[in-house]
């Protein structure tokens, strides 16, 4: 608790934006030739702003991961666009960094170990980078668990070390896909709140995707709604909440469960949509909308 205080209080200055933005134009993108192309995203437009946290959300398997593949250069769209700073996105780059659903930290190297992979990667093992490798140990609360294994961390503490080994190598985009995916909720609200107080130090531009509407809320400038696949951007919500943000002043909020409202309703339609298909996901969402509406 009192790291998450410590973190807070670092928050409460509001730092310059820092960062790159992201043009999505008219994207399409099919697996698959001739007639067994199968199209995953189609004419797709969005704009992720320098130094905002963009959150997109959408059904399960409606192709937002495969947005992610794209903006981060794994794979090229099939047609349309991608810029970065209004420089075409032709590959990966050293100036996005993914943190996927899955742990990704090597099991033989440490806690410190692992967050300095990259640097030391880069011939970079300087003082500096020692030095801002623990202050991340710092601020994401392993500084007592520097010299332990991946296998010796829980899963949130793996999720925190993963985080300070993609924020010490600086990059301009930080693309997140559903990083707290599987946490138990008390941790997945902690892990919440640790990116929260990371993003208001640092600032810089924010790509994460969730299927979590109350952590798109909590974690938001800005909303984009994605469509049944094949997916486009069926809305854009502001969010303009002030930060720093404490999760239970955003579930008492009008203005938040006005936002959960929309974006809840717009979901619903585009479950149905899954759900004439036979999609489980859809009647997940369905389910969620169900209860909420309940409550009204």
């Amino acid at each position: 608790m009192q790291q998450m205080t410590q973190l807070s209080s670092l928050a409460a200055s509001k730092p310059l934006s820092v960062g790159s933005e992201i043009k999505v134009n008219n994207v399409s993108k099919s697996y698959g030739a001739d007639n067994f192309a199968k199209e995953v995203v189609h004419n797709c437009s969005f704009t992720i702003d320098r130094g905002k946290l963009t959150v997109m959300i959408g059904p399960s398997g409606c192709g937002k991961s495969t947005l992610i593949r794209l903006v981060a250069g794994f794979e090229r769209p099939t047609s349309g666009t991608i810029t970065i700073d209004d420089k075409p996105v032709t590959g990966p780059g050293v100036d996005r960094l993914v943190v996927f659903q899955e742990t990704a930290l090597f099991p033989w190297m440490t806690t410190y170990d692992n967050i300095m992979y990259g640097p030391r990667a880069r011939n970079e093992d300087t003082a500096e980078m020692r030095g801002f490798a623990e202050t991340l140990l710092q601020k994401v609360g392993l500084s007592a668990f520097r010299k332990k294994y991946p296998s010796q961390l829980s899963g949130g503490m793996q999720r925190r070390a993963e985080l300070a080994r993609s924020m010490i190598n600086k990059p301009n985009v930080m693309i997140l896909d559903e990083p707290f995916r599987g946490l138990d909720a008390m941790t997945k609200k902690l892990m919440q709140e640790y990116y929260a107080n990371l993003y208001n130090e640092f600032r810089r531009t924010t790509f994460f995707v969730t299927t979590d509407i109350d952590e798109a809320i909590y974690l938001a400038d800005r909303i984009l709604i994605m469509t049944n696949i094949p997916t486009r951007v069926r809305a854009v919500i502001d969010v303009n909440l002030p930060r720093p943000r404490q999760v239970e002043n955003v579930v008492e909020s009008d203005e938040a469960n006005a936002i959960k409202m929309q974006a809840l309703g717009l979901l619903h339609e585009e479950a149905m949509k899954s759900f004439a298909r036979g999609s489980k996901a859809a009647a997940d969402f369905i389910d969620a909308y169900s209860k909420r509406v309940g409550k009204q």
